[in-house]
This record gives C-alpha cells, sequence and structure tokens, in this order.
C-alpha cells in the first residue's frame, strides 16, 4: 500500500532531534511522497536542503496569511515567483489564503493571496490554500478571480468546512484534503464533508507537527500517521484502506505532477 502526504512542515525544530527516524516511520508504512508546504519565503532553502536529503519530498513555495502583516511587502511576489522557478522540485504555490480566526488584516491577506493566485496561474502551479474562519468571503474572492483571471487549480488544505462549504469549493475545481482533525470523534462537519466529496476530488495529510490524529491525538504529528488519516476516512466512506490509498495517491501525483511511486520501492 502506497500513501502521499500532501502537506508537512518538517523543516520545523521539533523534528531535527529525529527526522531520520521520522523518515524511517513514514516509508515503513508506504508514505512514497510527501509534499512540504511553505509558511514564508525564507523556509525556501532548508526546505530544498531536506528534500535533497529525502528524493521522494517534493515542495512549495509561498506565504501563509498569518505572515501577511509582517512579511509581505512590494517585493514578495518577485520574490516568489523566481523561487519557484528555480527548483523543478517546487510542484505548488502556497500555503497561502485566509485567515480570519488569528488575524483582521482582510484586504492585506486578499491582495497576497490574489498574487499568489496570479503566480500559480502563470507558472501553470496548483495553489495549497489554507482557509480559516473565511469560507464565504474565499469562495466570493476565487469566483471573482476566476471571472477576471481564468481558473487555479489547487486544495483546500487541512479542510474542516461544512458539507455546503465544501461544495462551494468542489464546484470551483478544487481538491479537498483531510488532515488529523478528520478523527476527532465530534468533528462531525467534517466526517460529512470527508463522505461526500468525489473520489477523484479526495486527499489525506498530516499537516505535521500539528493535529495528530487519533490514535496518536496530542502528541507531535509526523507523515508516518497520515495512514490512520487514511484510515478513519475510508471507515467514513465505506471502501478498503488499499482502494483509498490507492486513489488519493492518483489524486495527489496529478494535482501536484508528481512522478507515481515504485511499487517495489514502497514499504507496506
Amino acid at each position: 500500500m502506497q500513501l502521499i502526504d500532501t502537506h508537512v512542515h518538517i523543516n520545523f525544530d521539533s523534528f531535527q532531534p529525529d527526522l531520520d527516524a521520522v523518515a524511517s516511520r513514514w516509508r515503513s508504512v508506504g508514505v512514497a511522497r510527501l509534499v512540504h508546504s511553505c509558511v514564508e519565503p525564507s523556509e525556501f532553502p532548508v526546505i530544498q536542503s531536506l528534500a535533497d536529503r529525502f528524493p521522494e519530498l517534493f515542495f512549495a513555495v509561498g506565504l501563509h496569511p498569518l505572515d501577511v502583516e509582517e512579511k509581505w511587502t512590494g517585493a514578495s511576489t518577485a520574490e516568489i515567483l523566481a523561487l519557484a522557478q528555480s527548483d523543478r522540485r517546487v510542484v505548488a504555490i502556497g500555503e497561502t489564503g485566509l485567515d480570519f480566526f488569528k488575524a483582521s488584516n482582510v484586504e492585506q491577506q486578499r491582495a497576497a493571496f490574489e498574487a499568489q493566485l496570479k503566480i500559480a496561474q502563470q507558472l501553470h502551479l496548483p495553489v495549497i490554500i489554507h482557509c480559516r474562519e473565511a469560507a464565504e468571503p474565499m469562495a466570493v474572492l476565487l469566483k471573482s478571480f476566476w471571472n477576471q483571471h481564468g481558473a487555479v487549480s489547487g486544495v483546500m488544505h487541512c479542510w474542516g468546512g461544512t458539507p455546503e462549504e465544501t461544495q462551494w469549493f468542489l464546484d470551483l475545481g478544487f481538491l479537498i484534503s483531510f488532515s488529523g482533525t478528520v478523527t476527532f470523534p465530534k468533528a462531525t462537519q467534517i466526517h460529512q464533508a470527508a463522505q461526500m466529496v468525489p473520489s477523484d476530488r479526495l486527499l489525506i495529510e498530516t499537516d505535521c507537527p500539528f493535529l495528530a490524529p487519533v490514535p496518536q491525538r496530542g502528541k507531535r504529528n509526523e507523515p508516518a500517521y497520515v495512514q490512520h488519516v487514511a484510515a478513519h476516512v475510508a471507515q467514513l466512506r465505506g471502501v478498503p484502506l488499499e482502494a483509498l490509498a490507492a486513489q488519493t495517491t492518483q489524486n495527489a501525483c496529478r494535482l501536484f505532477g508528481l512522478p507515481l511511486p515504485d511499487p517495489v520501492a514502497a514499504g507496506g
């Protein structure tokens, strides 16, 4: 069985003491590809070095909405564009988006997000979208962008919206990615969303080191735990785990343009 964790942050300090062991565990459970998200462009060299170290790792470049206020400048668009063009292992722009849970700089976030959408469109790359307490303004912004500039492909990462909100983004052509939150017993609306997403639009992720899934909840999350996300989504959808793993692997390779994993090289 092969799995793809479509959203990791293994550059964070919490992984540095035992990263080789973390990699051994993800390989042992069949995680054959990982997509490393980017919180801010200054992370790029470290993420590049991790991809040198772990050839199954591909990555994005972008600026997280919660960092826009301090770190978005007049030079940011050119910087992200240049970095995205500098390495063939860049498979997405992001993570970018809107977060109105922890910040209120609405117009700044919108401007930075639209600029990154334009980069993704220019380079024919998907976007990794962070959307927290912002589903309705996000949908409005994307529809307006689509009307003015044309569509962009991408994924709503670590999705936590209602079924109605989920449908908004499916209608815009996005894939929907579920993280460890889908395993939380009380996350009813996430369970419902995971049941309604068409099989060819479904992705799985850890968003590690955050949001470890049941039965690892409360611990540092890591890519090997994407197996628990996959198992729970398969259970919710009433399909075999192996079928869900194969489908989400195919979906991730299609969206991000990843080389298909070698079946012999994958664990499990």
